[in-house]
């Protein structure tokens, strides 16, 4: 079987990083690996679709399928005993986008656990971000940055490919854009997957070419859907012999609400700003299923990332309320039982650690195992009480549009009031406006006011001002300012709900454009690579 290879020309300034990458073999593989899986990924992705209009055509709500009841039932079941390295979670460092090589670089210096390498929610996938921060990850696990520790003493790498949505412009395999994560899971595999593994270091995936034996991969599964919610226990099944656990975060999934519900007026979802947080029902009973589920079956439970920024002064009051509202935050998820969570600031890593220390025994907790939680279906899609505020909507405005500013300069997360904003968040700002315009909300401040198309026009224009003064020092930053609000007023007035917000970005001829899409290409490849039966029995 062969495959013929379309591969951009390297984005300008990263020719030794792409040849070192993108070598003949390497290629080879790709194309293999796609071939392979690429209709797999299709049919995956349609099912998804399919299973949104089933419930839209019935009106129904997702509950645990009668059909899977065996799994659940079973006791004995477990997954695969935790890796050494991987025992120990308590703190990560979150949204580390590997192109950044200072950040980068500092968190391979730091104390933390491990560092999430971002490739999804904190990073903006241009050719040239995803180039630059694969090699960087080449250049650490082979020991290449002066004054870095050896991989096997560094933080536990976890590496976090796209989503499935995502695809990758610049490779096209037989006429086809390949899948962005098969792109960046096979560069970074090929390249450190046996470094990694013979250092005990992960990343702990099965590829027989690279003589690593099965059970070698481990993953962690994020529930971001609040249709994972109901299928826990089956997907550590699915993945018994490679999980290495799950994970739960607070606004990719309650972004799910509105993406499967938002057009049903019971599941107005309110103020995130005032009215949302990890204690609700919704989101608490999500938390104590997760919690519950793993550490029944031996796996590990994490949580999400803490935002807030560490003001620089330590001795200052804002240091001391930042430090207070994070520990205030991170003890109730301590105390729900998860094994380690993530921070966005390096200043908070030894904090965190110290409070996991004070509160509890060992590496992890999978000795909690939370008893009497029975976790209905009622419980998880239990909306929360509240409002709509004037604040609340300006905020989400603001997250909203300055991640699409983001974006269009080759960004994947940015700062905004104290903290740290990036996909997820951007996901449920954008979700609540466009429902909120939806089903006309009534603003708690002055119920004669709606939310509607001219609000919310007026409001993005109000912003616009606003933010350019602290965002915009060139021409080119106002235009693209612009641009950013335009794209999000096209994306909250649509009469269907845009599943994400990176899918539709990743599409849009003026992200295309200004990240410096390459439209130059290697003339094709043909490359010959083993058949489809024969790769899929091997990986």
């Amino acid at each position: 079987m062969v495959a013929a290879v379309d591969l951009a020309l390297p984005p300008p300034g990263l020719e030794h990083e792409y040849n070192t990458l993108l070598t003949q073999d390497t290629v080879r593989f790709l194309a293999e690996l796609v071939s392979t899986f690429d209709l797999d990924v299709d049919k995956i992705l349609q099912q998804r679709i399919a299973r949104k209009v089933q419930l839209d055509l019935t009106n129904d709500l997702p509950d645990f399928s009668p059909h899977t009841s065996h799994i659940r039932k079973d006791k004995t079941w477990k997954v695969s005993p935790v890796p050494r390295r991987l025992q120990n979670r308590q703190v990560d460092i979150g949204d580390t986008a590997p192109y950044q090589t200072e950040r980068f670089l500092s968190a391979l210096g730091s104390t933390a656990q491990g560092i999430q390498v971002d490739f999804d929610d904190g990073n903006c996938p241009t050719f040239f971000n995803q180039i630059k921060g694969i090699y960087n990850i080449f250049q650490a696990v082979h020991h290449k940055f002066p004054g870095t520790p050896p991989i096997s003493q560094a933080p536990v790498l976890m590496l976090r490919p796209r989503a499935w949505n995502m695809v990758e412009h610049n490779m096209m395999v037989n006429g086809k854009q390949v899948p962005g994560p098969l792109f960046d899971y096979g560069l970074l595999m090929f390249h450190v997957g046996k470094t990694l593994f013979d250092n005990e270091s992960g990343p702990f995936f099965y590829l027989s070419k690279l003589n690593m034996p099965i059970g070698t991969i481990k993953a962690t599964v994020l529930i971001e859907s609040i249709l994972a919610s109901f299928e826990m226990e089956e997907i550590l099944y699915e993945l018994r012999d490679h999980s290495a656990g799950l994970n739960c975060g607070i606004w990719d999934y309650s972004a799910s609400f509105v993406s499967k519900f938002g057009h049903r007026a019971e599941f107005l979802l309110p103020d995130r700003s005032k009215y949302v947080n990890m204690e609700k029902l919704f989101l608490k009973s999500y938390m104590d299923l997760l919690v519950q589920t793993c550490h029944r079956r031996g796996a590990l439970a994490t949580g999400g990332m803490a935002a807030l920024l560490l003001p620089k002064d330590q001795k200052s009051d804002s240091y001391q309320s930042v430090l207070a509202a994070v520990k205030q935050l991170k003890l109730f998820e301590i105390k729900a039982g998860v094994d380690g969570f993530m921070v966005y600031d390096i200043g908070l890593v030894e904090p965190m650690q110290k409070l996991f220390k004070e509160h509890t025994r060992g590496p992890n907790q999978l000795h909690v195992i939370p008893e009497g939680v029975n976790v209905t279906a009622t419980q998880l899609l239990a909306m929360p009480t509240g409002g709509v505020t004037l604040h609340g909507l300006k905020y989400n405005i603001a997250v909203g549009v300055l991640f699409i500013y983001s974006w269009l300069k080759g960004e994947g997360h940015f700062y905004y009031r104290g903290q740290v904003e990036d996909s997820a968040t951007a996901e449920i700002s954008r979700s609540q406006v466009w429902q909120w315009i939806r089903h006309r909300a009534k603003l708690e401040d002055d119920e004669r006011t709606v939310v509607s198309r001219s609000l919310v026009h007026n409001l993005v224009e109000e912003m616009k001002n606003e933010l350019q003064d602290c965002y915009c020092l060139s021409e080119r930053a106002k235009q693209l300012l612009h641009t950013a609000t335009e794209i999000f007023l096209e994306i909250v007035q649509k009469k269907d709900f845009p599943e994400f917000i990176t899918t539709y970005l990743n599409l849009d001829h003026t992200f295309l454009v200004s990240s410096s899409y390459n439209h130059s290409f290697h003339s094709t490849a043909v490359v010959a690579i083993h058949s489809t039966a024969q790769t899929k029995s091997r990986l």
